[in-house]
């Protein structure tokens, strides 16, 4: 039964490279559409496993080829975009997750 329970908890794991080349380990939180865009929010994984308490990370999907069916996560530099999708994202999650604010 624990053997069941970690591979659902994998599922969400997905790893990206850093600019490094570097596997990072990120859980999936969500997708959220904005202006015809899809972001993707992720919580950065820590070497044991547990989900790092930190910030989230915002990513745009792209497709990378047109025929394919990969995408590539971009980072996005636009901080009002960055802060529309964060605020989605608070939203419908508001009761699951305990958010503090850093003003």
């Amino acid at each position: 039964m624990d053997e069941n329970l970690e591979e659902l908890e994998n599922e969400n794991i997905i790893v990206l490279n850093d600019e490094n080349g570097e596997e990072v380990k990120f859980e999936f939180l969500d997708l959220v559409e904005l202006d015809e865009e899809e972001y993707v929010v992720l919580l950065p994984v820590t070497e044991e496993g547990e989900e790092d308490e930190g910030e989230v990370v915002i990513l745009k999907i792209e497709d990378t080829d047109e025929d394919a069916e990969e995408e590539s996560y971009v980072s996005v530099e636009d901080e009002e975009i960055l802060n529309k999708v964060f605020e989605m994202f608070k939203e419908k999650y508001k009761d699951e997750f305990n958010f503090v604010d850093e003003d």
